[in-house]
Formats: structure tokens, sequence, C-alpha cells
């Protein structure tokens, strides 16, 4: 009989358990999923209790062959995907391929993969989780019902192979209500009064005007600053209470997904997606030397802040060695979850706090480096004693004013000797900057160095960056730890959103779009409905309510409003979406309409009027027409017919086009003459007779596009150079430049590979 097969996701886990678990068992990998629902068709039959209709993953049958002939005719077979939602449902895909009278199925739960977390975990399988497995299944079906029913309607009304995701749109929606808020936000002026004083002994200091008359005082222009400064010209400044205490700060539990996510984003620069995937990396195993594989951390994905005790002692214990007595506990601090349900695994931890970043950095990459040492100061720092601050408040009486000053000093540093959040730093180097207050008695007289009158403007709501977003979709319980990095990432992929400099700007398609999915689905794409539909499937896995139940109640609500969109949602590709801005040809109204090429201004008068442009939005997001520079027009003629050309635009910008159309369907690139630098190279695509020429991207990024355009799509972004390649004698070559070969020259045909020093 063959021995023992253990299944895992991950080929990487593989070496790593074959390590531990020696010649007693085999093991195998399913590499992800292997069933999933078909891509072309729902998938669901939604009259017959919403069943799913699960098909073998394209390319995954040499996998399922490979599992089979590892399972031999062993009785036990122990599947220990992830312990999460999704694990559990390739726990169950598993064992349905590898079903067979006698056969026993094992449920293992590797919360860390290290010898002894595995060993505990073997010696203590349970059973496949049925609950937890219509929880995932229920997620994957509500995705499913929104994202290919919904999608088909954007196609007939606004573009074709536009999709639309159950919890991404929320998201979109976020963001477009947030910039919608930026563009609406007034500036309101005000003023701030600064004093620069000082007493008996340095060094100065400043102190803010804060009240007048007892009363917090709020000085909205010019006139009523100068009214104050007035008033302050024949006062004394007197020290008028002196308070002064010491404040315990507490450290932060250990990460759980969101938070590490954010931390991250903050301190390292890393994509929510990028941090995931290289605490992947630490958790399935690193080869510390001499075949030593072992894993980091325990498990990534988790919504818990409970740790275990003996991982908490041995924190104590290394806090002790390392930092002395004054900075370790008397015993274990413990934090309490908020929710409940979400406590299945243990917060992200090191699974040895004696695996400290100094002693394995040698053999983790710079990226993993960096995020491990990230985990291993916040969970030790959690284990460490308070942080004490000295507070120093002095309020300053002149006449019927109240200035205050404020400062602080570390008097004890605590667990922030090891550990502080990108916050707390940023605070921390903002305190550091007032924090030296001479000192003072009260009825001290003051002398008034300077006193500085500044003007401000409120400011609007800020853009979401990844942290923040990431943080309002956790805040409002929109998503779950496994979800957050493909949520941020899908509404880029999707093109709803742009990321400019660090932060997410709703694109026009995608203020379209949110805007009709939500005039037409208001609940079901509502953040409460949202954040409800995901306590709902908690519930599931709790056995607290019924997965079917779910579904009914949401599908009832779906298949109405599903039935209206289909109707009445607004055709952009017809009718468009009304702007108010008059046609300058006929006067009608110009819409929105969505081509191939994406939003444009049409009037509303077509076929009758034909005009059509291209639009930007201002930063209140006014529309104004992106008009063509007809003089690029001026003495071109169709090289075919000889009607004049006229200027139109596409994808990549104005081209010209043949007034006669449609009887004449020339085009051609603006050419040099005009906006576009030649390079002097010929285009080398095949029977094209044209040039390339410098052309400029979307986003301002400078490429290279054949003068033939739209007749001829060839494009570059290396710089092209007139030389033939003398390996494969292809017509041109490139100047590239990157960082590991710095500029080199090199043949464009891929399948050829020369390359030579641009020097």
């Amino acid at each position: 009989m063959s021995k023992p097969l253990v299944i895992v996701e991950s080929p990487t886990k593989v070496k790593t358990l074959k390590k531990y678990l020696g010649k007693s068992y085999n093991v195998a990998s399913t590499v992800g999923h292997i069933k999933d629902l078909p891509e072309k068709e729902i998938g669901i039959d939604v009259e017959n209790d919403f069943t799913p209709k699960y098909v073998t993953i394209r390319g995954k049958q040499k996998v399922i062959r490979s599992l089979k002939s590892a399972a031999g005719d062993t009785d036990d077979i122990y599947l220990a995907s992830d312990p999460d939602r999704e694990g559990e449902a390739i726990a169950w895909h598993t064992a349905d391929v590898l079903k067979k009278k006698g056969r026993r199925f094992h449920r293992v739960l590797f919360h860390e993969i290290t010898k002894k977390g595995v060993t505990q975990a073997l010696a203590a399988p349970e059973s496949l989780n049925l609950n937890k497995y219509k929880a995932q299944q229920a997620r994957r079906i509500l995705d499913r019902l929104v994202g290919y029913q919904i999608s088909p309607v954007l196609w007939k009304k606004v573009k074709y192979g536009l999709s639309a995701g159950r919890v991404q749109s929320v998201a979109v929606r976020i963001i477009c209500e947030r910039e919608r808020a930026i563009q609406a936000f007034e500036p309101e002026e005000y003023w701030s009064i600064t004093a620069l004083l000082e007493g008996d002994v340095p060094p100065e200091f400043s102190a803010k005007l804060a009240k007048k008359n007892g009363k917090k005082i709020k000085i909205p222009d010019q006139q009523a600053s100068d009214a104050i400064l007035s008033d302050l010209s024949h006062e004394a400044f007197i020290v008028d209470k002196i308070v002064k205490k010491t404040v315990k700060r507490n450290p932060y539990p250990p990460f759980i997904t969101s938070k590490l996510q954010q931390e991250a984003i903050r301190k390292l620069r890393f994509s929510a997606k990028k941090t995931m995937v290289v605490a992947q990396q630490l958790y399935e195993g690193v080869n510390l030397g001499a075949g030593e594989y072992v894993g980091l951390i325990t498990y990534m994905r988790t919504d818990s802040t409970r740790i275990a005790a003996e991982a908490a002692y041995e924190a104590l214990d290394l806090i002790r060695d390392r930092f002395g007595k004054d900075y370790v506990l008397e015993k274990p601090r413990f934090f309490k979850n908020k929710n409940k349900a979400q406590d299945a695994h243990e917060a992200i931890r090191p699974t040895s706090v004696f695996h400290t970043p100094e002693k394995v950095a040698q053999y983790l990459t710079k990226d993993q480096q960096s995020l491990y040492r990230l985990i291993w100061q916040r969970f030790v720092a959690s284990q460490m004693a308070q942080a004490l601050i000295d507070q120093n408040t002095i309020s300053i009486r002149a006449g019927d004013y109240l200035f205050r000053a404020s400062g602080s000093t570390i008097k004890f540093p605590g667990f922030m000797a090891l550990y502080m959040t990108a916050d707390d730093a940023e605070k921390d180097s903002q305190s550091k900057e007032k924090a030296m207050l001479p000192e003072l008695a009260e009825n001290m007289r003051l002398l008034l160095k300077k006193i500085d009158p500044k003007q401000h403007f409120t400011q609007p709501p800020p853009r979401f960056s990844e942290a923040s977003l990431v943080k309002e979709l956790e805040d409002n319980g929109i998503g779950r730890p496994s979800t957050y990095a493909s949520i941020l990432s899908v509404i880029r992929d999707k093109g709803y959103v742009e990321f400019v400099k660090g932060y997410f700007k709703p694109s026009e398609l995608g203020f379209i779009v949110s805007d009709l999915l939500v005039e037409s689905f208001p609940n079901i794409l509502s953040v409460d409905f949202t954040a409800n539909m995901e306590n709902d499937l908690d519930r599931v896995e709790a056995a607290e309510t019924d997965a079917l139940g779910v579904l009914n109640r949401f599908y009832k609500v779906f298949e109405k409003k599903l039935e209206f969109a289909s109707e009445h949602m607004m055709s952009v590709k017809g009718v468009g979406v009304p702007t108010n801005l008059p046609c300058p040809l006929c006067s009608k109204e110009l819409h929105i309409k969505v081509g191939k090429n994406g939003p444009f201004l049409a009037c509303e008068g077509y076929p009758e009027c034909t005009y059509s442009r291209n639009y930007v939005r201002d930063e209140k997001g006014k529309i104004a027409a992106i008009e063509p520079d007809h003089k690029a027009a001026e003495g071109e003629v169709c090289d075919r017919c000889g009607k004049p050309m006229v200027v139109k635009q596409g994808r990549y910008g104005d081209f010209l086009a043949c007034s006669g159309y449609p009887d004449c369907k020339n085009t051609r690139s603006v050419n040099s003459k005009t906006n576009a630098k030649t390079t002097g190279v010929k285009c080398p695509e095949k029977g094209c007779n044209g040039e390339l020429l410098e052309r400029t991207s979307k986003r301002g990024k400078l490429f290279y596009g054949c003068s033939r355009f739209p007749k001829c799509n060839f494009a570059t972004w290396d710089k092209p150079i007139a030389r033939k390649c003398p390996d494969c004698g292809a017509t041109i070559m490139v100047e590239k430049e990157t960082k590991r070969d710095g500029k080199v020259i090199k043949c464009l045909d891929k399948g050829c590979g020369y390359q030579e020093d641009a020097e």
C-alpha cells in the first residue's frame, strides 16, 4: 500500500514539507485551484437552488493525473491547502477528484510551516469543513451572478468588453464619490496667529492663539486678524496655567492582513498585491542554509489579533535578553478581536522570534527582509512595556485672549524603542520640533519677540491611496483579508480608475459605468448592502444561517433590478449622457458617448450634425472639448482623390482623414510638417511606405509610430535606428536603456536576440 499523501496548494511548500516529513509521507501540490466555474458561461443553475457547474480548469488535467498517480492505492489523504475559505474549496474539489471506495480524507490546517507546526497539525487532523466550503461557494456564486449578468447590460448600453464585479464596483463607487467631493469642494479662508515668546531662561518658544473670552476663536479673514493684532499690541503676555502630566502609550497588536498591507504601503512603498506575494513566500518556507526550509511567518490572511501563548512567552524571553527587565512584561499581553467570527487564525507573527531579522537576512531577498523585519518588530513590540510620554501644556493670557504652547518628551520609550507605525513616526517627528519648552512659572511675564499672522485655506478631502482605500474598505466591512489586494488590482486593470502619483483617480469610463450601475442597482452596489453580505457569508461559515437563504434573498432583489436595467438603463452608445453644453456647429446639446477609443462628445443631432470631439475635465469636473489644430490640415490633400484632408481625432490623437468620407476613406497620420517629429526611419512593416514619427501617448509617454496610422498600426516604445541587424537582417534596430544593461542597441525582432553596447 502507498504511503499517506499530503496535498498542499503551492509547489514551494512541497520542498519544505518533504524536509520535515522525510519518507513517511508523499507530498504533492494542486498548484492552486483545480476546478472552477466555466469561463464562457454563467455556470449557475438559478432554477435549481443555484447549483454551480464546476469544470476542470484548463491546463490542470496534467496536475490531476499527477495527483492520482501520487495517491496510488493509499487509504489516507491529508488535504493541507491554505487554512481559509479558498483553501477549503480546493480541499473539497481535490477530494472529489481523488475519491475512492475505502479512502479517507483528512483536513489539515498549517497555520505555520515549521516542523513543529506541521507535525502537530498532522497529529490532529480535522474533517472537511462543509460550512466554510458553502461560504466560499456562496461568495463565488454571488460574484458570478453579478459579473456575468450585469456585464452584458454594460456591453449593450456602454461598450463591449466591460465588466462589473460585485465588490469591485463598490470600491469604484467610493473612489468616484470622493472625487466628486473634491470637485465640489469650495475652500474657505481662515487665519492663525502665532506668538514667538521668551521667558526668563531660553529657549524661545511658539504659542498659538486658541481662545477669546474663554471661547474657541475663529479668524475668518485678514480684517479680523488685523483687529486682533491691534488688541494684542497693548497687552502683556502672562503665563496663566502650566499642566504637566505623564501619559501611557500602549503598543499595537500584531498585524492582521489589512493593517500589514497599510503599513507596508506607507513604510516600504509596497503595493497591497506585492505585500501579499512576499508574505506568501515568507509563510511557505525559506531555505536558511544547509537545506533547512522554514516558514518564517504564520498564515498571512487573517482578521484575528489572537496569538499563541507559547509565542508570547518566547517574545518575553527575547525582550528580557535584548532590552532588559524594564522593557519586559510580567505576563503576556493578549488582544481581543472585534469580530469573533474572524478568529480562525492567529495574527501575522514570526514563527519564532529567535529568527531575528539580522540572523535570517542573508537568506532573504531585499523585499523579504523588509517585510519580515516589519512583521517581526510589530509582534515583538506588542509584548513590550508601555511607553511613557511627558506632556507639557502652557496657557498664556494676553488680555481677553488665550494662547497655548505644548510639547512632549519621551520619559521611557518602552515598545517605541523597537517599533513605531508610519503615522506615529510622523507625529513623533513633529512633536520633537516643538518639544523644547523652557522652565516657566505661573504669572510669569513673557517677552513678545514676534507675532505672526498667517492666511490659510481649508483643503478638500484627499484622494485615496492604496493604504487609505484598504482602510476605507476595512472600516466599512467590505471585502475580507484574501480580497483586498485583488480588489485594488482589478479596478485598475479594468480601466475604471487610474493610479496617479500614488493616488486613485476615477477614469471618465469609471465615472460613467459607476453612475449607471448605482442608478440601476442602488441597493446592491451600496456600501451597507455589500458589508451586510460579507457578514452573511461569515454567518454561513459559522453555521448561523443557510447559504441558500442568503442567495435567494439576494437574487429576489437582483433579478428585478437586472430586468429593469436591461430595458431602462441609459444607453451611452445611443442617446449618450447629457452635458448641457451646446454644439458649436448647430447649438443642439452635446452628449457623452463611448466608442472603441473611449468616451467622447457628440452632437445629439447626429447624423444630421456630425460634430464630435475628445474632451477633458478641469479640477471642478467641468467638461471642455479638445479642439483640433486645423492648421495641421492646411495644404494637405488626399493622395487618392485630391480632396482636402481634415483633422480627426482617434485613439492615439489627431490624424488626417479625407473630407470626401464616406466615398473616400483615406487616412494618414498628421505628418512632420505639423506636430509629429520624424525619425527618418522607414516603417519596417512589409508593404508599408510610411516612416516612423515621434508620438505621445495619452499619458504623455513618448513612442514611435507609423505615419500611415491608422492604416498601419506599427509602434514601438524604443527609439528606432535606420540600421540592419547583422544577425537576422531586420530592416531596423532600436536603442534601449535598462538599469541592468545600460544603453544598448538591439534587434527589434524578438526571435533574434542580437544586442550590442550602444557605445
